[in-house]
């Protein structure tokens, strides 16, 4: 049961970094840390991860739920 829980947290953790980095993508957004400006593609980069890790979260739940 905390494993199912685990993973459906950080699906929906991840499955949200995800949607902001798609929003910054559309709306142009920048982003600074300090004096260092984040490229664009930092953001491309960040939803393809971040829609994996999710994608793959929600695998291992589905597929813990068939187990039992």
């Amino acid at each position: 049961m905390k494993e199912k829980a685990y993973l459906l947290v950080s699906a929906i953790i991840f499955a949200l970094i995800a949607v902001l980095h798609l929003m910054r993508l559309v709306n142009h957004w920048p982003i600074q840390i300090g004096t260092t400006i984040v490229p664009i593609w930092g953001s491309w980069l960040g939803l393809i991860i971040a829609v994996g890790l999710s994608f793959w979260a929600f695998q291992i739940m589905h597929r813990l739920r068939g187990s039992h």
